[in-house]
C-alpha cells in the first residue's frame, strides 16, 4: 500500500526542514501504511557541504537520530509502519569503512545505496559541482554519465545493498535530463550491465517521485530503465526523497500513472526485520489496483 522508502528531516539533515516527528505524523494524515526513515551516513571532514561543520558532527547527529527513530517506531506503531535504515554515500571505496561501522553498532530493516558523487564531487547539489564532475570525466554529459555508472557498479557489487536509491540521479544536472538512455550506446551498456547485477542478488530499485518535483517528466528512473529492469525480473518500491512535509507522498498520483504506462504491475513494501540480514524475499508485494483503491489516493 501507499509508502516511501526514503526520507530525510531538518532535523538530521542540513538540506531539509522540519522534524523528524514531524514527517511521520505527515505519513500518518496522509493515510500511509509505510515510512522508511533514511538519514544519510556520516561522511569524512574531506567531504563536508558548504553548510556542514565538522565530521564528527555528522557522527553525534547520526547517533541521535538512531535513537529518535527508534522512539518514534514504537510510539506510532499502531498508526504506520516505521522502519529505520539510512542512505548509503558512496564517494570512494574507504566509503564501505563507514557503512560497516554502522552495521556493526546497529540494527536497520533496510538501508539504500545510493550515489551522489563523481570523482568526489557532488553531483546534484549545484551545476557548478556537476561541472566539475563532468570536466574530470573528459567535459562531456556522456563522459559523466559513463563514469557515474561505473561508481554506481562498484558500489552495488561492494553493498548489494537491497534498495538501489534514485538510479539515475546524474541526469539531474546535466544539460537534457529528459534524454532517453538507449540513445546513448556505451553508457546504455553500463546501465544494463547494472540492471543485471540488481536483479542477479534480488535487489529492488526505488521509482523515486522527487525527479518531478525537480522538474522532470518521469521519476527517478526514466522509463526506458524501468522496462529493461522489468524484463530481467526486477522489482520496484515507491519512495518520494522527502525533505519537508509538504513533499511526503507528493507527486505520487503521476508515479502511479507512469507504473501503469510502463507496463509495472507490482511495487513492493519492506517489512521490519532489524537482523541486518537484509533478505529481500520478505519483501511484500502491492498490486496496481490495490494501490489504486487506497485512501491515500481516493480521499
Amino acid at each position: 500500500m501507499p509508502h516511501s522508502h526514503h526520507s530525510h528531516s531538518g532535523q538530521f539533515c542540513a538540506h531539509a526542514t522540519c522534524t523528524l516527528e514531524e514527517m511521520v505524523q505527515q505519513a500518518i494524515s496522509l493515510h500511509m501504511d509505510t515510512l522508511a526513515l533514511t538519514e544519510h551516513i556520516p561522511r569524512d571532514t574531506a567531504d563536508l557541504y558548504p553548510e556542514e561543520t565538522d565530521a564528527k558532527t555528522l557522527v553525534d547527529l547520526f547517533d541521535a537520530y538512531y535513537s529518535e527513530a527508534l522512539r518514534l517506531r514504537e510510539k506510532y506503531a499502531s498508526q504506520i509502519n516505521v522502519l529505520i535504515g539510512f542512505e548509503s554515500e558512496w564517494i570512494r571505496p574507504e566509503s564501505h569503512n563507514i557503512i560497516k561501522d554502522l552495521l556493526s553498532r546497529y540494527k536497520f530493516d533496510l538501508f539504500m545505496g545510493s550515489i551522489h558523487h563523481t570523482h568526489t564531487k557532488p553531483i546534484d547539489y549545484d551545476r557548478d559541482m556537476y561541472h566539475e564532475a563532468r570536466q574530470i570525466s573528459g567535459g562531456s554529459d556522456e563522459d559523466v554519465f559513463a563514469a557515474f555508472f561505473d561508481e554506481q557498479y562498484d558500489m552495488l557489487k561492494t553493498l548489494t545493498p537491497p534498495l538501489v536509491g534514485h538510479f539515475d540521479l546524474i541526469r539531474l544536472k546535466s544539460d537534457d535530463p529528459e534524454r532517453n538512455w538507449t540513445t546513448m550506446p556505451a553508457v546504455w551498456e553500463k546501465i544494463v550491465r547494472n540492471l543485471d547485477f540488481v536483479a542477479s542478488y534480488g535487489g529492488i530499485l526505488e521509482l523515486n517521485s522527487s525527479a518531478i518535483r525537480k522538474g522532470m517528466s518521469e521519476p527517478y528512473p526514466k522509463a526506458e530503465i524501468c522496462k529493461e529492469f522489468s524484463k530481467k525480473g526486477g522489482r520496484f518500491a515507491l519512495s518520494d526523497d522527502s525533505h519537508a512535509t509538504s513533499q511526503v507522498g507528493l507527486n505520487f498520483s503521476k508515479v502511479l500513472a507512469f507504473i501503469e504506462s510502463t507496463g509495472i504491475d507490482q511495487v513492493y513494501e519492506f517489512t521490519s526485520k532489524t537482523d541486518n540480514s537484509f533478505d529481500t524475499s520478505s519483501v511484500k508485494s502491492v498490486s496496481l489496483d490495490q494501490l489504486k483503491k487506497h485512501k491515500f489516493f481516493t480521499t
